[in-house]
């Protein structure tokens, strides 16, 4: 039994190494285990389970950073992958900002501020489709911001607890919100200026992975 899923794993990893068109590799079920988690959250933080949205929370963010470390180790780096992990961060921070703000953990300008860089890079994928260019590849500084708000959010939702644990919470908490805030607004403004560079070369280009 263990043999044979062993075989069954390398196969897997063979099949994604060579063309990128596999579906049901670790990485990949690690991101939708994510997507699924997305309406257990909204259900959760709405029902005022807090302890349950906590570990939820927590979950998402560790299996943010797992699902990329896994692709590159296992070389099980797949072009669903690519699009399934930042849709997967884009929709979690999405309904994490929704329900922090239904709760009035959050004020609305956090969620504004998301969403206006979300619509930016919106705004950009038609402009480069026109020119013949996919979506930018992730950067490091885009990344890092995804971590910093995924990070911030149980902390923010465990800085409603009184006493000590509290008060540190919303201390680190808001310090990663604010650093993930200005880190993703860095990273829209790089995408941007690639953006303006592309278009203004007037040269087509691969589709690489969404920026996140």
């Amino acid at each position: 039994m263990c043999a044979a899923g062993t075989r069954w794993t390398r196969a897997v990893i063979v099949q994604a190494g060579q063309d990128g068109s596999a579906v049901w590799t670790v990485p990949n079920v690690v991101s939708m285990v994510r997507l699924a988690l997305v309406p257990v959250f909204a259900v959760l933080i709405v029902t005022g389970e807090d302890v349950w949205a906590l570990v939820v929370l927590a979950v998402s963010g560790a299996s943010d950073w797992l699902d990329g470390y896994l692709a590159r180790r296992l070389n099980q780096v797949t072009k669903l992958g690519q699009v399934l992990d930042p849709a997967a961060d884009r929709l979690f921070i999405l309904v994490t900002l929704v329900g922090l703000l239904w709760r009035g953990v959050v004020p609305w300008w956090v969620l504004a501020a998301v969403v206006l860089r979300d619509l930016l890079l919106a705004c950009l994928a038609p402009v480069l489709a026109r020119h013949g260019y996919g979506p930018l590849a992730v950067s490091l500084v885009g990344k890092t911001a995804t971590f910093a708000l995924l990070y911030a959010f149980p902390l923010l939702l465990l800085a409603e607890t009184p006493g000590p644990v509290g008060a540190v919470s919303h201390a680190v908490g808001w310090a990663f919100a604010w650093w993930g805030i200005g880190l993703y607004w860095l990273a829209g403004w790089h995408y941007l200026v690639q953006t303006h560079r592309l278009v203004a070369r007037g040269a087509g280009g691969e589709r690489q992975e969404d920026p996140a």
